[in-house]
Order: C-alpha cells, then structure tokens, then sequence
C-alpha cells in the first residue's frame, strides 16, 4: 500500500481550501489548540481548523467530527488522528496526535502539583467551578454554530432539530447514558439516512 504523501502528483491542481504544509505544521498547529482548550477544545478546534486556518469546510468539520464522537477514546484524540491522516497519512496523524498530547502533559503534570498544594483553598475551587461553567458555554456555542449545517441533510432541518432535542433530552434530564443513546438514536438516524441518500 501506497503512503498518502507519496502519491501527490508534482504538478496537483491547487486545493479548493488551504492545508497543512507539512506535518510539522500539525504538530505546531494541535499544540496551540490544545494549549487553549481549558475544559474541552471543540470550541478552539472548530475556530481554527474552520474559520481561521480553513483546513476544514463546515460540512467536512460536521462529519469528521459525528465520527470522532461515536469512535471510542477521546473525541478530539480522533479528529486530530483523522486530520492529520488526510493530509500526511501516518505521518501527519502522528504528528497530529502529538500535537494534542505532548506539550499539554508536562503543563497539567505542572498543573496538578499545583493544585495539590492548593486544593483546599476556597478561591482556587471557586475559579475552577467558573472555568467549568466557561467551558460549558464554548461548547453550547459550538454547538448552536453547527446547527445552520444541518439544513443540508438528507434527513431534513426539521428532522435534524428533532435529533438534536431527542438527544439532549435523553442525556441532560433522562440522564441515560451516552453509549446507549449513541447507540439507540444515532443507529436510527444513521440508518434513515442511509435510507435516503441509497438510490
């Protein structure tokens, strides 16, 4: 089998949209976001990856993304594995996932000695109780970003927002368990989907 890299031909027609020059670039590009994602990095990753860098279209973020969270392990550990394949293979997903991991462990290895030398003090668990609830809403805005990107499906807005509450009511007040749900509502609208865009 053939890597990615080696099959780009000398004189490719240029990209619809920018990407990556090289897997460098990934590993300094996923070293900044996850630099950033106090709390969880899907807000950073949809801001840069999306609107900044450009290496995604919406649809294409929307995707990769329905994948990384249905796979197991850490939903952004997928996205950067399945980024950084599409463009350098192994290579770029190493790069990618390196990225995301190494530069991080050293600042929360720092992090956690701190906070065990500063756990019980009132203040600092006050600031970490507003950090959760700034994280919340980074995520409650990507989220509501996302949602002009269903008018596309196959299935139908309406169709789509329906999902979209049947899900949160599952999960926020039924409080059932998130395999189960992706299991239960995702198979159903995996499957209706394929239903209608099979000819």
């Amino acid at each position: 089998m053939v890597p990615h890299a080696s099959v780009r031909p000398a004189a490719a027609s240029p990209p619809d949209h920018p990407q990556p020059a090289s897997p460098r670039d990934l590993f300094v590009s996923f070293t900044w976001l996850a630099l950033q994602g106090f709390g969880g990095v899907l807000a950073i990753v949809q801001r840069e990856m999306v609107e900044k860098k450009k290496w995604l279209t919406p649809d294409q973020f929307l995707e990769d993304w329905a994948v990384a969270q249905v796979m197991p392990g850490p939903n952004v550990i997928n996205l950067a594995l399945m980024i950084g394949d599409r463009y350098f293979g192994l290579r770029g997903a190493v790069a990618a996932v390196a990225g995301m991991l190494t530069v991080p462990l050293f600042v929360i290895l720092a992090l956690a000695v701190l906070y065990a030398h500063y756990a019980a003090n009132p203040q600092v668990a006050a600031a970490l109780r507003g950090m959760g609830a700034v994280s919340g809403g980074l995520i409650a805005a990507t989220g509501i970003k996302l949602i002009p990107q269903l008018r596309k499906h196959p299935l139908g807005f309406a169709t789509c927002l329906a999902f979209v509450a049947l899900v949160f009511a599952a999960i926020a007040l039924l409080k059932i368990p998130l395999g189960w749900v992706l299991l239960a509502v995702g198979g159903v609208a995996c499957v209706w989907t394929w239903k209608k865009i099979s000819p």
